[in-house]
């Protein structure tokens, strides 16, 4: 009698494994298994011109070439001076003279000499190889914490290259008046050139 009630309490556990087992591969092919979604990239941001009332007309980068010298214009942002992003590089890098105006310009670039000759802008030649101009040209602004260096890529005092050379860096400006339009111009050994992002 023992014997016969331990055979079927065995096979009532081998039936009840068996129906849990069915039931378990049954969810499992009902319930599709979740699989990850593609992260789409998200498109860097290169300039905020549209928040000025400035519409490209070509779009970043863009490059322009003089007597074999070359500016990329790779980003451009413009800040209200007061704001805490232009007051945070103001403060990292030692600008000046921004207190008066009320737009600071930070830009990423970069320039190439395939000119053949050395082209540079410190003590042995002042003369600004580019400009921005925005109906009125903005004013360029040095980083005082970086005097000293040449050719830095993380905000540009003096810089030299020589032929076959090519340096990327930041640049910043200061502005207060209107945006009506925005050009780069580009003059190298008397050679000039412009580069017309938002046409008049």
């Amino acid at each position: 009698m023992k014997k016969q009630i331990l055979n079927t309490i065995v096979a009532g556990t081998m039936i009840f494994s068996m129906f849990a087992g069915q039931v378990s591969a049954t969810s499992g092919n009902k319930t599709p298994v979740p699989t990850a979604k593609p992260t789409a990239t998200a498109t860097p941001m290169l300039d905020n011109l549209f928040k000025y009332g400035l519409k490209k007309d070509i779009e970043l980068p863009a490059t322009v070439t003089a007597g074999g010298f070359s500016y990329t214009l790779e980003k451009i942002m413009i800040y209200e001076t007061k704001s805490a992003t232009a007051q945070a590089l103001i403060k990292q890098y030692g600008f000046t003279g921004t207190e008066g105006e009320k737009y600071f310009i930070w830009t990423k670039f970069t320039i190439a000499n395939n000119s053949g000759n050395l082209v540079q802008q410190n003590a042995k030649d002042l003369a600004e190889k580019w400009r921005l101009n925005f109906g009125e040209e903005a004013s360029v602004k040095m980083p005082d914490k970086l005097w000293d260096k040449t050719n830095s890529t993380l905000a540009l005092w003096n810089w030299k290259l020589a032929p076959g050379q090519k340096l990327s860096s930041y640049q910043a400006y200061s502005y207060s008046g209107d945006f009506n339009w925005f050009y780069v111009s580009l003059k190298v050994k008397n050679t000039k050139a412009y580069l017309e992002v938002v046409k008049e």
